[in-house]
């Protein structure tokens, strides 16, 4: 038999010691924001009945999701009708369930099945990876953790607000201050599509638009052309396609001129100038926040105002991002539930932070000492030591094996232990060790309960 090289899929990762240490750092601060904003953490499954997630994210969602197969002898159920049939009379024979593409429909499974426990609003974080079939590239991978935040049962601009905050709060404790939050509404954006008109063209309208970083201009254009797209509307959205590099003001006194025969667009307009003001009530300042009226996300159940964050001179894309729902809960069978979340993509902001060396110096979440020993009477000298130092709660090892010091002082360095307790003929006496600071070389004798002290301040 011969031997098969590892591998590992697409879009996939392994996470070293130091990685783990990385994200623990990134996954801590977010949490703690959080819960400083009084959110509640939950879980949900990794695998969700695919009826629960299809229809939620847009053709090109669907798409994308990760189909399970289905246990036991699946095959026969394929009948010859149902292969001619196509995909969509073979698939449920074959998958009834899927790995979840996002937090946020699988909550709004939660608050439907739990609505008699909740009490709204109802604000919670969740912290788990999600799965897309998507082409891997550089800052998108097929398996990702997301760190969402969602109140849901309160159709209240101040949540808005908040996330913005919450942001703002995560990234200066990141240290990143050159980002943007972009934002926009999506009734802003079915108001656009009014004036061109092509109302009832809203979702096809957003799918380009959301492409316009990517593709350009002029091959949105050209998509919407195929989209059906008439030459006048194709003229009428031109002003705001060009997307020229109006400030705020210039952008809001624009789309009052731009919307005014739209009631729909013009509401858009009216919701983001209460965010700013409840923004404003909160002491933030808002120079990072952009107005971005062809900002669109794909996802097709944001009805209110949508945002996007970007990081400066990095290249990855957007880190964070989110919006307003006011009926994700009613394909479920709990119409009217209005909310609004946002994700924090982890993979994303590892990336970023490691670009612009941003992780903290110090990041050893593993061994803070090390006992190394001269022989087998050391080594059990050494065991002893070793419980006392884990009670008073320091991490700390021995090492296993009867080795030569210099193979024991090589592992220590190799993984970076900061401190080695070295028992020999000496101190196994007089009942010490020599604790010595792998950083500066230092090294002195002391009883087990200085070393303890030495090691806890």
């Amino acid at each position: 038999m011969s031997k098969q090289k590892p591998s590992l899929p697409k879009g996939m990762r392994d996470f070293g010691p130091v990685e783990m240490a990385r994200r623990n750092f990134i996954f801590t601060t977010i949490r703690d924001t959080f819960r400083l904003f009084g959110y509640e953490q939950l879980e949900t499954p990794a695998m969700e009945n695919l009826s629960t997630l299809t229809g939620k994210y847009g053709e090109e969602g669907d798409q994308l999701l990760f189909k399970v197969l289905n246990s036991g002898e699946f095959l026969k159920k394929v009948t010859d009708t149902a292969f001619k049939s196509g995909e969509g009379s073979v698939l449920p024979l074959l998958a009834e369930k899927g790995l979840r593409y996002d937090l946020t429909v699988p909550f709004a499974r939660y608050v439907v099945m739990h609505q008699n426990e909740i009490s709204f609003p109802f604000k919670r974080f969740q912290m788990q990876p999600v799965w897309r079939a998507d082409r891997p590239q550089k800052g998108r991978y097929r398996e990702f953790y997301q760190c969402d935040a969602d109140v849901v049962g309160t159709d209240s601009l101040i949540c808005e607000a908040e996330i913005i905050g919450m942001i703002k709060r995560v990234f200066a404790a990141f240290g990143l201050t050159d980002y943007r939050i972009h934002l926009n509404n999506r009734k802003i954006l079915s108001g656009i599509a009014e004036v061109a008109g092509a109302a009832g063209k809203e979702t096809e309208l957003c799918v380009a638009i959301d492409k316009l970083d990517k593709i350009g201009q002029e091959r949105v254009v050209d998509e919407l052309r195929q989209q059906g797209f008439s030459p006048a509307a194709l003229a009428a959205l031109t002003p705001v396609l060009a997307h020229s590099e109006r400030g705020n003001e210039e952008w809001l006194d624009f789309l009052r001129e731009y919307l005014g025969n739209s009631a729909l667009g013009t509401r858009g307009l009216d919701e983001i100038g209460e965010v700013l003001d409840f923004l404003s009530d909160l002491g933030e300042d808002t120079s990072f926040l952009k107005l971005d009226p062809v900002l669109a996300r794909g996802l097709s159940y944001y009805t209110g105002a949508i945002f996007e964050v970007k990081v400066a001179g990095v290249g990855i894309g957007s880190v964070s991002g989110g919006g307003r729902y006011d009926n994700l809960t009613g394909v479920f069978g709990l119409p009217g539930i209005s909310g609004v979340g946002f994700s924090f993509g982890v993979d994303r902001l590892y990336d970023v932070l490691d670009a612009l060396g941003l992780f903290p110096e110090v990041q050893n979440e593993g061994t803070r000492v090390m006992l190394a020993h001269f022989g087998a009477e050391e080594r059990k000298q050494a065991v002893r030591y070793l419980a006392a130092f884990r009670k008073a709660g320091i991490t700390a090892e021995v090492y296993p094996d009867l080795a030569k010091i210099k193979k024991q002082f090589t592992y220590a360095d190799k993984k970076n232990i900061p401190y080695v307790a070295i028992l020999g003929t000496e101190e196994l006496a007089s009942d010490t060790l020599s604790l010595k600071n792998m950083g500066t070389g230092q090294q002195e004798t002391l009883s087990l309960e200085k070393a303890i002290s030495r090691l806890e301040g």
